[in-house]
């Protein structure tokens, strides 16, 4: 009866590992995939294909990768702690390869989004990148589209 009343309260789920610069990029890949609250399969798709070929890692390797950044992106810190990962253990000319990364995220799904591009710019300019560079990446990204 008093089970009824007072059910036990499920275990708290597994702790989320610390960001690192690896969980600290995918969550970042996602944050701009959930900027236009539509989350689709072929920005999950890209954003398994830049972790596996960022991290030499396999199809299946990536995919739980992603499902953990997932994760982390909902309960973690914010842009600018994600990006201050990256700054510190990223060189600047692969930080701006992870803004072209991004930008292939954004416009994965056929659309360009005024949410994803503000996420975007955020991210950008917290990984420490130039106005120029920035201009660059978008540039670049809008003619592939």
């Amino acid at each position: 009866m008093f089970e009824r009343l007072f059910p036990r309260r499920k275990p708290d789920p597994t702790p989320l590992p610390q960001p690192n610069a690896q969980l600290a990029l995918g969550a970042l890949l996602v944050r701009v995939a959930l900027a236009d609250q539509n989350y689709q399969a072929s920005e999950v798709g890209q954003i398994d294909r830049i972790l596996a070929a960022t991290f030499g890692l396999k199809p299946l390797e990536a995919a739980k990768l992603r499902a953990t950044c997932e994760a982390l992106e909902r309960h973690a810190p914010g842009t600018p702690e994600f990006a201050q990962i990256l700054r510190n253990e990223v060189a600047y000319d692969d930080r701006k390869a992870l803004a072209d990364a991004m930008w292939s995220v954004a416009l994965a799904d056929g659309t360009r989004d005024a949410a994803e591009e503000l996420q975007l710019l955020a991210i950008e300019t917290a990984l420490g990148l130039s106005d120029d560079d920035i201009a660059a990446a978008r540039d670049a990204a809008l003619r592939q589209e």
